[in-house]
C-alpha cells in the first residue's frame, strides 16, 4: 500500500495510543496540514492546527485568536481523534475489524463529521463487511464547494487502500 509516505509504526506495547490513532493522526496530518494561526476551513468553521475546531478547554476557536505551535496542535489533534473521532467510528461501525478500517473511517469521520458516517451508504456497506462496497461509496465523498477537489481524491485513495 502507497499512500504518499510510509505510514508510523504501530505504538509498542505500553505507549499510548492503539495502533489506529498512529494511523489516524498521519492521515489527518498530511491532509489538513498545520496552520498556527486560526482560519475559515472549506465548511466555514474557524479551525486551527491540524483541522481543530476546540481548544483543550472546549472553547471554539475564534478568528482573533493566538497562533499556536506544532506541539499544541498535535495535542489538540490526538484529542480529537480519540475524544471523538475514533470512539465515533468504531461505535458505528462496529465490523471494522483491523487497525487500518478503523483508522480509515475515523479519518473520514474527521474530514465529515460523524453524522454523515452515520447517515452514508458507507456505514450500511461497512455493517456488511462488504469492503469493496465501502471502497466504492468512499470514492464518492471528493467535492466541496460542488467540485471536485483533488486533495479529497487523494485522501479517499488513502482511506480507501486502508480498507484492503
Amino acid at each position: 500500500m502507497t499512500l504518499g509516505h510510509a505510514l508510523p509504526e504501530p505504538a509498542p506495547q505500553g505507549d499510548a495510543g492503539p495502533p489506529a490513532l498512529w494511523i489516524v493522526e498521519d492521515l489527518c496530518k498530511r491532509f489538513e496540514g498545520f496552520r498556527s494561526r486560526p482560519y475559515l476551513c472549506p465548511a466555514n468553521v474557524w479551525t486551527i492546527g491540524y483541522g481543530a475546531t476546540t481548544y483543550l478547554d472546549g472553547r471554539a476557536v475564534q478568528p482573533g485568536d493566538a497562533p499556536i505551535n506544532q506541539e499544541v496542535a498535535e495535542r489538540l489533534l490526538e484529542r480529537q481523534i480519540t475524544g471523538v473521532y475514533l470512539p465515533g467510528a468504531l461505535r458505528l461501525c462496529p465490523t471494522a475489524d483491523t487497525p487500518g478500517r478503523q483508522a480509515a473511517l475515523a479519518d473520514f469521520a474527521f474530514n465529515l463529521g460523524l453524522g454523515r458516517l452515520k447517515a452514508s451508504t458507507l456505514r450500511k456497506r461497512v455493517l456488511a463487511q462488504d469492503w469493496d462496497g465501502a471502497a466504492v461509496e468512499l470514492r464518492k465523498w471528493v467535492r466541496g464547494g460542488g467540485r471536485v477537489l483533488p486533495g479529497l481524491v487523494l485522501r479517499r485513495a488513502a482511506e480507501v487502500a486502508l480498507l484492503g
